[in-house]
């Protein structure tokens, strides 16, 4: 890899073309080439913070296999870097690019409390489990300066209204007292995303998460707090993680998690081209087996769109990883199951409050 080509701390080492727009405009980065020749961090590679203001905020999931009815993102695009996140193509909606921008330029909805209040409030609204970060991480780096999460979760508390959360980052600890009032009335589920036991492919795959060592740490605390945690082994890229699936499942299990999921990985949209380009700096030794074993598992191609199959993949590499899975459960879950969430207290606790109005 050369190394005046790899831009430290980021996932993605380029801007995409974004789909939406008609022309586009390259320059060389000279600025960027002399900072890492002289060692320097470039004042262009931070992240920057840019405040939106949409009109709703809890979303429907109409993806008949995601496993989730409603969603909500306090944040739009994730400096965590992770490189395969489906999420990046999203951010060319906003006029930005599923590259670099996805993690440098962070979309901040400040009002999300205040509708997301409005929603659980409304007499329309009937309790089913809202999903925290069904999109981008609601425990990004950018929450521990806007606590939007933390506010969000103050709602949910209040109305008894329950409430899922996806992340790979341990500032979601910070929050364990109202997780654990979330929790006293089984409101609560926490999907904790694993995706390697090495740091070193942490390190490159999912630049600006938490340690391996933190999230098993996060995995163990809110369990022996009795908040339910689910593992995430996902995605499962063949010739990067997929060695180590048994190993993933027994090291959740130890931590005290009730079960996992996973996913195999798909590269849909820019991202194709995005992950392309980013394994050939960062494993070139590797690059064309990774890619050509993903195809593998998608038809001949790096991306598979038909629902039901997309996420797991198809031929004899994704059998192989259904298997691996199959066998871990068997190994390290067979008596555990992850809780269904109460859906019973809310309108209880919705008509109380609509009558202080």
């Amino acid at each position: 890899m050369n190394q005046k080509d790899y831009i430290k701390g980021r996932g993605a080492q380029q801007n995409s073309h974004n789909k939406f727009f008609e022309h586009i405009y390259e320059t060389r980065d000279d600025f960027l080439e002399f900072c890492h020749l002289e060692g320097e961090e470039a004042d262009r590679n931070k992240t920057q913070y840019l405040p939106i203001f949409p009109k709703t905020i809890v979303n429907k999931v109409t993806s008949p296999d995601v496993g989730m009815q409603y969603s909500m993102n306090p944040y739009q695009g994730c400096e965590h870097g992770c490189i395969y996140c489906y999420a990046r193509n999203t951010h060319e909606f906003w006029g930005y690019s599923a590259g670099l921008d996805f993690e440098r330029k962070i979309l901040i909805k400040k009002d999300a409390p205040r509708l997301l209040e409005a929603k659980l409030k409304s007499k329309y609204w009937k309790a089913c489990t809202i999903v925290l970060s069904g999109n981008t991480d609601c425990y990004q780096p950018a929450e521990k300066q806007f606590e939007i999460t933390r506010a969000c979760l103050e709602i949910f508390l209040k109305y008894k209204h329950p409430v899922g959360i996806i992340t790979k980052n341990s500032l979601i600890l910070r929050d364990l007292h109202i997780l654990k009032e979330l929790a006293k009335d089984n409101l609560i589920g926490v999907n904790i995303s694993v995706t390697s036991l090495s740091e070193k492919t942490r390190r490159i795959l999912e630049p600006r998460t938490a340690t391996i060592k933190k999230r098993l740490e996060t995995i163990r605390v809110l369990t022996e707090n009795g908040i339910p945690v689910n593992a995430m082994l996902a995605p499962i890229i063949p010739g990067i993680n997929s060695h180590e699936i048994l190993n993933l499942a027994k090291t959740v299990s130890d931590n005290g998690a009730k079960s996992f999921a996973f996913t195999v990985v798909r590269l849909n949209g820019a991202i194709g081209q995005i992950f392309t380009d980013w394994i050939k700096k960062t494993m070139p030794n590797h690059a064309d087996k990774v890619l050509h074993q993903i195809q593998e598992c998608h038809g001949g191609t790096l991306n598979d769109s038909r629902f039901g199959i997309r996420s797991r993949g198809e031929g004899k590499i994704a059998t192989q990883i259904h298997d691996m899975m199959r066998l871990a459960k068997r190994l390290y879950f067979i008596e555990s199951d992850f809780p269904k969430l109460n859906t019973e207290l809310h309108e209880i606790q919705k008509d109380g409050q609509m009558r202080l109005f």
